[in-house]
């Protein structure tokens, strides 16, 4: 058993709020963010985010070269790819994208979504995410790359077709 001396305060982060970011928070001005649990949280071990009220769309197909991802949805209705598996999720379901499989999300139901995020370790995927709320726009088609890359990550496509 760790000793006490070893784990972190207790951490609470209410409902609708974020752990250290200013409340409304958008990645590239499209997708909603809330870190819940910082990756200095946990020396580096866990990251965990939610967006909340995502309308329809997600990110880019990608891959990550170090990091596992796991997501739940409260909110919505979700299209998940992970390699050539394709799953239809709502409000309890989760899934597991491990480390070097190539994957992307939607929300594709009406109104708003919300799906929280758990990533491990969580290496470089904090600084990530907050370099992306201090822009507005998505950078062009030759510098997104490469902002993924220096977080080993890779976009494979583009993101999934949200159906009307």
């Amino acid at each position: 058993m760790p000793s006490a001396a070893v784990l972190s305060p207790a951490l609470y982060v209410r409902s609708g709020k974020s752990r250290d970011l200013e409340d409304g928070a958008m990645i590239w001005g499209l997708i909603p963010l809330s870190i819940k649990l910082s990756a200095k949280d946990t020396r580096g071990e866990l990251f965990v985010i939610q967006h909340c009220g995502v309308f329809r769309g997600g990110p880019p197909r990608h891959v990550h070269f170090a990091q596992d991802e796991w997501f739940y949805v409260t909110e919505g209705e979700f299209l998940i790819e992970v390699g050539q598996e394709r799953f239809r999720a709502t409000p309890g379901d989760s899934l597991f994208a491990p480390r070097m499989i190539p994957h992307v999300w939607a929300h594709v139901g009406s109104g708003r979504g919300s799906i929280i995020t758990t990533i491990t370790p969580a290496g470089t995927f904090e600084e990530f995410l907050r370099d992306t709320t201090r822009c507005s726009t998505i950078p062009s088609s030759d510098e997104l790359p490469r902002i993924f890359e220096k977080h080993a990550m890779q976009i494979i496509g583009p993101p999934l077709s949200c159906p009307s």
